[in-house]
């Protein structure tokens, strides 16, 4: 499963607002196309939208392909700075938008149909690494995934979610993969509904047993004893640890540790932001009230009612057992095997 084909001069991707009913491709043809289904979340999940705005990047690049130089390099800027404005937690989108700007900026020629060429080559060289990226993920988390476990995960982590493969539905595929014999139940996600609608439409067409529960029953199946672990993904790990993941990650991570339940964290160093010192510095976006107030575009609140919708909260690193990553797993205290992990990488 995919989220998104290039083309070279197009980029499609699965309209994830259709599934799991109807699967349909959309084309970006421009970076607009791309800054749209962004914001709209035809596409969503941290390293799909990174990989995402890099094509975005390439595709205006290809568009601009006969302008002077100086104009050139001013136009990438501006659509740097676009993209970037789509979705402000997931830090993955402007670590991609970074790398593309350094080789916008590392030109050794003022060739444009050189950096053309460059840029086109970076983006579909994110979109390589992030497949082998989860794939180590997986690997690295079997360690931590039991014979007959029984597993929650919360919003979707899984191909969707990436380029392919996935990073807390990685570590899940990795285990199914190898024999374990999982089982998973899956959080609805309200408001936008990814656990329901996607989490379950991957695991089921992968023959990975998956039973779907409303968010409340959550703290339910812990105490009946029916949870082994919980495993998440990560929009932002801050430098002490602090993990922005979905709205609801927080409530899963404090009912786990209540009931003694170890509680990880599956993302890829791309997502780690050691410029943000600790969750409290992670600009957190509110989405519209329509998606609390309305389900399929039918309204089940009362005319006048407002709503919230935080789409993200931020899960104190001191609850979480461990963040398995394609570099190595790392636990507490996180800053300094976090920044050790994050040099030795060279990032």
């Amino acid at each position: 499963m995919q989220s998104l084909r290039w083309h070279r001069t197009s980029l499609e991707l699965i309209d994830q607002t259709a599934l799991p009913h109807t699967e349909i491709w959309i084309t970006c043809r421009t970076h607009e196309d791309v800054a749209h289904a962004i914001e709209t979340m035809k596409v969503r999940g941290a390293p799909a939208i990174g990989a995402t705005a890099a094509y975005g990047v390439a595709l205006a690049a290809l568009s601009a392909v006969g302008a002077d130089y100086d104009s050139f390099v001013q136009g990438m800027e501006k659509v740097c700075d676009r993209l970037a404005k789509t979705r402000p937690t997931a830090v993955n989108l402007f670590w991609a938008i970074e790398r593309m700007r350094r080789i916008l900026h590392a030109a050794e020629s003022h060739s444009v149909h050189d950096q053309v060429s460059n840029l086109c080559k970076e983006a579909e060289q994110i979109a390589a690494e992030d497949v082998q990226t989860n794939r180590r993920i997986g690997q690295n988390g079997l360690t931590y995934i039991p014979q007959d476990a029984r597993i929650l995960t919360h919003c979707n982590t899984g191909s969707l979610a990436t380029v392919e493969y996935g990073t807390a539905l990685g570590v899940i595929r990795a285990a199914h993969e190898n024999g374990r014999n999982v089982r998973v139940y899956a959080g609805e996600t309200r408001p936008f509904l990814q656990g329901a609608r996607l989490t379950a439409y991957e695991l089921h067409a992968e023959g990975i047993p998956v039973t779907l529960i409303t968010d409340s029953t959550a703290g339910y199946l812990m105490a009946e004893g029916m949870v082994d672990l919980v495993v998440v993904g990560a929009d932002r790990v801050a430098a002490n640890g602090d993990t922005a993941n979905k709205i609801g990650t927080y409530s899963l991570a404090v009912l786990a540790h209540a009931h003694d339940i170890p509680f990880y964290v599956a993302a890829p160093l791309s997502t780690f932001d050691l410029s943000t010192p600790t969750g409290k510095a992670i600009r957190i976006e509110e989405r519209a009230e329509e998606e609390v107030l309305s389900i399929s575009g039918i309204r089940v609140a009362p005319k006048g009612v407002i709503a919230w919708n935080p789409a993200f909260d931020v899960t104190p690193s001191r609850l979480i057992t461990a963040i398995i990553t394609e570099r190595g797993v790392v636990q507490g205290p996180y800053e300094h095997a976090i920044a050790s992990l994050k040099e030795g990488a060279g990032l």
